[in-house]
This record gives structure tokens, C-alpha cells and sequence, in this order.
């Protein structure tokens, strides 16, 4: 065979191999096999693998010291009392922290998200005490970090990404917090006193979501509200008996999701909205028909749902959540004795304001949120909206500033956003602009997705280990 036969022969087979290669290329499917970047997949335990001794909700306190305290700040519940984020405190905080922040003092936590309430110079947060396998409820001075009582009880929880992830809820008289397996427990806010508890698995049969309970109680006119899911959608609690005052029917098995109970008042009428997996309801908080369901939707469903609804002051409400699923803007309206829900936006990530773990939140006209991995371009972006047209983002913080699943809020017109390796951004709370006043390093760790608190001029925080207080009073 001549050179030039045998170079057309290695052309025909060349363009052959190539001409295979690239058919099964089209044949493939690079995803087939692929699963989400989900927190807490990994070694998330199977369903029903929990331990299911008996446990004795509130069995175990001890005192460590007697205190007091002149401070008057409060954040009593998941978003603060008004559920917006927004701190209503008019003490000056600074601009710029500089290169050492006024760190007040810091506490090891067992691994997770949880996050504190304050009231009157107080600091009340569930932890996981990962050495005595037990919820505890920890109470600790604002000013000085020293450990003031423990309430727990001993209950298996196996690490999941973290294991408590929860806000308690408080008022003068009472506390009332929800473990990582349904346990919850209230106790008297002052003395740590056991008043009741109720295990949802057991009495109600809540199923624990996949990453352990992200739900958040709320405290009204002392009555606790939580969202079993199971044999009860909703239900309010006396808190000072434990009797259960009302429940909501649960006809299609909605079940518990890591999202919280947020109030709406519409035309001078008080619900209770919750994002179930399986769809959104509004549920009546006062009058004849309390506890029943006024309106619900099927139409933002996904199977897992972090954030809570963001109720605007007419009506509507926004949801999202992450993986995937977007985000929708809906409608509440009256007309005659019923209530009717519309959808009036839904769309996928990359096309608009969504966000994976955070709650968006309002100020000043407009919506504030990180978007999620999975919107394009703009991912884990501060970013600010139109709340009526939720597709048209008006700035972002820009590709050189992104963040992850960390918490934001607002005090004393300042944006606070933490990023997951625990730096703290602070900025400008402008409709117009992105605008950075200081960024600083503060945690050490990682997976700082626990929500901020400010009052009395200290901000508390957390990384997946540790809990610390920053003084951040420009005075």
C-alpha cells in the first residue's frame, strides 16, 4: 500500500473514531448520576434509624449563679418580634469594626445552626450537648457570657450537618423551644422552672424533616403556636398548662417543614401562614374560626423548604426555596366571608429573587436576599428587588462580593451579612446601591448559617462550633 493510500486510510479511520466519540457524547448524561449540594446529606441518618427511647422532656437543670442585669434589648423569636429582621433599637453602632473586634466573650457549642433570643440582658439558646447527648436550653448574661442556668434532657440525635438549628421563642413569663427530634419544652423564662412538654412525633406524629427541625415557635398572648404537621397542621398551646387550646385539621398530610410560622393581618384579621411540605396555608389566629384554614395553595410545593413566608403589609407574601425550586409571589384576598390565594409570579432562580436558607427581608420599599447557587450569574449575591415584580433586580453586591447561606439584618441602617467562613460584611442600608462600610474576619470556623441578633448594641453569632458576642456600640 502506497504512503498515500495509507494516509487516506488514517484520515477515514480518524474521522471515524472522532465521529464516535462525539455520538456518544450526545448519548450521555453528565447528571445521570447526580444528586444536589444538599447541607446535611451527608451522613444524614435514614428515615426512622433515630433511637426511640422514651425521653423526659425538661428531666435535668442545673443553677450556675444568681444574676441581674439593667439591659432592656429584646429579640424574642426567630426575626425579632415585629418577624421583619430589623432591628427597631436606636442605639449608634459603628461604622467600621477595624482589624480586632471588641469581642465580649465566646462559648463552645455542640455543631449547628441555632441561633439566641435575648430579653433584659439575658441570652437563651438551644445547644446539643454532643458529650451528655441531651437538648439544653442555656441561659448566659449578655454583658459578661457567664453561664446562668441549664435545662435539658436526654434525647439521641446523630450528627446531621449540624443537629440543633432552631430559635426559641420568649416573652416575661415563658420560653418555649423545639429540639432536633420534636421535642418541645417550656420552661419559666426567669428561674429555668420546667412548666411542660410534648414529644410531636409521639403525640402527633410529626415526621422529623430531613435535617432535623428548622422551626421556630412562636410565642402570642402566652399561647405557643407550632406546626406539627401530622395529626394537626397547626395547634396554639396554653403556656402556663401545657393544654392544647386549638388545632388545625390536617385532611391532606401535610407535613413538617424547616420553615416557620409567620402572623399576616389582612383587612384587621390575624392568620397564621406556614409553608408546609406540601403546600401554604393561612390559618385563622383569632375569632369563631380559630385554628381553622381560611385559604391554601398547592401551587409552591417543593420537598424541602428552609426559609419562611414574607408577609408584605397587603396582603401579599413571597416564598422561596433553595435546590432548585425558585420562588413564587402570591395574593391573599377577602371577598364576602372567604379568602381566595393567587399566584401572581413563579419562576426558577436564575430568573429572580430566590434564596436556599435565609428569609429575604423588607425595608424601605424593597426586598433584600442572597440568591442561591443556582441562579446564574448572580449566585450568593446580596441582591435588591422590587417586591411586586420579584423578577427585576435593581443592584447586587457584585462578583467580587458573594456570599453564601449566611444571615443578614438590618440595625441602625446598616446591612449585617455574614458569610459562611464567619466574615461579617457591613453595609450601607440603601435601596439605591450596594455600598461596603467595613469587612472583617470575626469567626475562626465554618457553616455560619445561625441568624443574627442585635440589641443593647452587641451582636451575638455563630460558626457551626461557636457562639461569640461582639460590641459593636460606636460610644
Amino acid at each position: 500500500m502506497s504512503k498515500k493510500s495509507l494516509n487516506i486510510l488514517f484520515l477515514f479511520l480518524t474521522v471515524g473514531v472522532a465521529i464516535s466519540i462525539f455520538i456518544i457524547w450526545l448519548r450521555y448524561d453528565p447528571v445521570q448520576d447526580f444528586k444536589a449540594s444538599v447541607p446535611g446529606l451527608d451522613n444524614r441518618p435514614e428515615a426512622g434509624s433515630e433511637a426511640v427511647d422514651e425521653v423526659k422532656i425538661g428531666e435535668k437543670f442545673k443553677l450556675y449563679t444568681e444574676y441581674t442585669s439593667n439591659l432592656k434589648g429584646k429579640w424574642t423569636q426567630f426575626r425579632g418580634a415585629d418577624s421583619d429582621n430589623i432591628s427597631k433599637e436606636k442605639i449608634k453602632l459603628v461604622d467600621k469594626i477595624g482589624p480586632e473586634p471588641k469581642i465580649m466573650w465566646q462559648h463552645d457549642l455542640g455543631e449547628g445552626h441555632a441561633a439566641p433570643v435575648v430579653y433584659n440582658g439575658k441570652v437563651y439558646l438551644l445547644d446539643y450537648d454532643e458529650v451528655k447527648k441531651a437538648d439544653a436550653l442555656r441561659c448566659f448574661s449578655l454583658e459578661t457570657g457567664e453561664e446562668i442556668w441549664k435545662r435539658s434532657y436526654k434525647v439521641h440525635v446523630k450528627r446531621n450537618h449540624g443537629m440543633s438549628r432552631t430559635i426559641p421563642a420568649i416573652n416575661d413569663k415563658y420560653i418555649v423551644s423545639m429540639g432536633p427530634r420534636c421535642h418541645v419544652m417550656c420552661v419559666n423564662s426567669e428561674t429555668g422552672d420546667f412548666l411542660w412538654g410534648l414529644d410531636l412525633v409521639k403525640d402527633y406524629q410529626s415526621e422529623v424533616p430531613f435535617w432535623y427541625t428548622g422551626q421556630c415557635p412562636v410565642i402570642d398572648n402566652n399561647v405557643a403556636i407550632i406546626a406539627p404537621g401530622g395529626k394537626a397542621l397547626l395547634m396554639g398551646i396554653d403556656c402556663a398548662t401545657g393544654k392544647v387550646l386549638w388545632e388545625t385539621p390536617n385532611p391532606d398530610g401535610w407535613k413538617m417543614s424547616h420553615s416557620s410560622v409567620m402572623p399576616m393581618v389582612l383587612d384587621g384579621k390575624k392568620m397564621w401562614v406556614y409553608a408546609a411540605v406540601g403546600g401554604i396555608c393561612g390559618v385563622s389566629a383569632q375569632g369563631d374560626d380559630l385554628g381553622q384554614i381560611l385559604w391554601k395553595t398547592k401551587d409552591f410545593s417543593p420537598s424541602v423548604v428552609a426559609p419562611s413566608p414574607l408577609i408584605y403589609d397587603d396582603g401579599k407574601f413571597f416564598m422561596t426555596a433553595g435546590y432548585g425550586a425558585g420562588a413564587a409571589l402570591f395574593q391573599v384576598k377577602k371577598t364576602g366571608e372567604t379568602y381566595q390565594v393567587e399566584t401572581l409570579q413563579q419562576y426558577k432562580p436564575k430568573d429572580g429573587m430566590a434564596s436556599e436558607q435565609q428569609t429575604p427581608l423588607l425595608y424601605k420599599g424593597r426586598m433584600f436576599t442572597i440568591l442561591p447557587k443556582d441562579a446564574g450569574a448572580m449566585r450568593n449575591q446580596f441582591v435588591c428587588c422590587d417586591p411586586n415584580d420579584c423578577t427585576k433586580i435593581l443592584w447586587t453586591s457584585g462578583k467580587t462580593d458573594r456570599f453564601g447561606l449566611g444571615p443578614y439584618l438590618v440595625a441602625d441602617g446598616k446591612f449585617f451579612i455574614l458569610k459562611d467562613d464567619g466574615e461579617l460584611t457591613i453595609a450601607k442600608a440603601s435601596t439605591e446601591r450596594f455600598e461596603i462600610l467595613d469587612k472583617v474576619k470575626i469567626l475562626d470556623g465554618h457553616d455560619a448559617w445561625g441568624p443574627m441578633v442585635i440589641t443593647d448594641g452587641r451582636l451575638l453569632m455563630r460558626d457551626s462550633k461557636h457562639m461569640l458576642c461582639v460590641d459593636l456600640r460606636a460610644n
